[in-house]
C-alpha cells in the first residue's frame, strides 16, 4: 500500500535545503522535499546552487564573488520568498 506524501512549501524547502544536501533530514522530511522537487522548478534552481555552493566550498579553492553578489541574491530569495 502507497502512503500519501504530504505537501511542503518553498519556504520549508528553503529552511531544509543546506540539511538535505548533507542527508541529515529525517526519512519523511526527504521523501517530501523529493516530491517537491518534482514540480518546483524554483526550488529545483536553490538545490542545484546549494549544491554547487557546497563543492566550491569543499574543494579548498576560494573564488571571489562579483560585487554585490550577496545582496542580490538576498533580495532574490526574499523576493521569491514574498511570491509563496
Amino acid at each position: 500500500m502507497e502512503t500519501a506524501i504530504v505537501e511542503i512549501s518553498c519556504a520549508e524547502v528553503w529552511r531544509e535545503i543546506s540539511n538535505y544536501v548533507d542527508d541529515e533530514v529525517e526519512p519523511e522530511l526527504r521523501a517530501r522535499m523529493e516530491h517537491h522537487f518534482q514540480n518546483c522548478k524554483r526550488c529545483i534552481a536553490v538545490l542545484e546552487g546549494t549544491r554547487n555552493t557546497v563543492r566550491l566550498l569543499t574543494d579548498g579553492d576560494w573564488y571571489p564573488l562579483p560585487a554585490g553578489f550577496g545582496k542580490r541574491l538576498f533580495q532574490r530569495i526574499s523576493s521569491a520568498h514574498s511570491k509563496d
